[in-house]
C-alpha cells in the first residue's frame, strides 16, 4: 500500500504534491474485508501492549476540516477496547491553557504505559492556525517547532510510540462534504460558519502544513500523508499503519509478558511453600 512517510526533515516537501484520491488498483468492498482483519490484529496487539506496559501509543490527527478526523477514530480506533484509550481534542485554548506554555494541556493528555491516546488536532495548531491567523508573533510561534520535536523525542525516550496522520483533502472534495452536512439532517449539527471561513485560507494553511512536514518529521515521530478524498481508503490506511507499526513490537510485548508470567509463578510457588506447600485452596 503506497503512503507518503515523513521521517526526517525535507526541505523540499512539498503537500501538493501529493494525491488525495486511492490508488486506482485500490477498491471498496477489498478495503472493507481488510480493515475488518485489522480490527482483530489491533485488538490482539492492544492487549499485548497492555498487559506488557513497556510502550504506549500517541496517535496524531490532524487535517483541513471535513477530512475525516472523527470518521478516522470510529472506524479505526472503535475496534480497540475502550478500556485503554482516550480521546482528546484541542481547541481554543481555556484561561487556564494561557496561563501555561502551550504545551501544558498537551503533555496533560499524553498516553500511560500500555494506552493509546488519540489527539484529535494536537500541539501542531499552535504553529497552523496561530500563525495563519497571527494570533502571536513569528519569534514566539517561530520557536515552536524546536519545542515539539524536543516533546516528541521526551515522549519517545519514555516508551510512547508516536505515529503521526494528516488526513490529506482535496479542497473540491471539502467543499463536497461542508455541502452534504447541510442537506443531510443527521449531520447537520456538524456546521460551522468557521468552516467556510477557514477555505478562504486554504493557501496559507498548505505552506502551514508543509513548514510542519519539512520541519517536523523524525523516525522517532513519523508522519504520514493520507489521501483522504476516498474515507473508506483513508480508514484502511490509518488502521494498516497503526497495525504494521505495533507489529514491530509484538515479539518484545511477549517476551515481557512470558518473563513477568514466570516471575509471578515464582512469587506464587514461594508464598504456597512458606504456607507449608498448602493447596490452592
Amino acid at each position: 500500500m503506497p503512503i507518503t512517510r515523513l521521517t526526517k526533515p525535507d526541505s523540499k516537501f512539498r503537500l501538493d504534491d501529493v494525491s488525495t484520491d486511492p490508488p486506482r488498483d485500490a477498491t471498496k468492498q477489498e478495503a472493507a474485508e481488510r480493515l475488518k482483519e485489522l480490527g482483530e490484529e489491533l485488538l490482539e496487539l492492544q492487549e499485548l501492549m497492555w498487559g506488557a506496559r513497556t510502550h504506549s501509543i500517541l496517535i496524531v490527527l490532524q487535517g483541513r476540516d471535513a477530512a475525516g478526523k472523527d470518521g478516522a477514530i470510529k472506524n479505526v480506533v472503535g475496534a480497540l477496547n475502550p478500556r485503554g484509550v482516550t480521546v482528546s481534542s484541542f481547541g481554543v485554548p481555556t484561561k487556564e491553557e494561557r496561563e501555561h506554555d502551550f504545551l501544558w494541556r498537551i503533555h496533560r493528555q499524553a498516553p500511560r504505559a500500555g494506552e493509546f491516546a488519540i489527539f484529535n488536532r494536537s500541539h501542531y495548531e499552535d504553529v497552523l492556525v496561530v500563525r495563519v491567523h497571527d494570533l502571536a508573533p513569528k519569534a514566539l510561534w517561530g520557536e515552536r517547532y524546536g519545542h515539539i520535536n524536543d516533546f516528541e523525542e521526551l515522549l519517545a525516550e519514555h516508551g510512547t510510540i508516536v505515529i503521526k496522520f494528516f488526513l490529506h483533502i482535496s479542497k473540491k472534495e471539502q467543499e463536497k462534504r461542508l455541502l452534504e452536512r447541510e442537506e443531510n439532517p443527521s449531520t447537520a449539527w456538524k456546521l460551522n460558519v468557521n468552516d467556510w471561513k477557514e477555505r478562504e485560507h486554504w493557501d496559507e494553511y498548505t505552506e502551514a502544513y508543509d513548514e510542519v512536514f519539512r520541519r517536523c518529521s523524525a523516525k522517532h515521530a513519523p508522519w504520514y500523508i493520507v489521501p483522504a478524498d476516498a474515507k473508506w481508503y483513508r480508514n484502511l490506511v490509518v488502521a494498516e499503519t497503526v497495525a504494521e507499526t505495533m507489529r514491530e513490537y509484538r515479539d518484545g510485548w511477549l517476551k515481557t509478558l512470558e518473563r513477568n508470567g514466570k516471575a509471578g509463578r515464582e512469587e506464587l510457588d514461594e508464598y504456597r511453600r512458606s504456607r507449608g506447600g498448602r493447596n490452592k485452596g
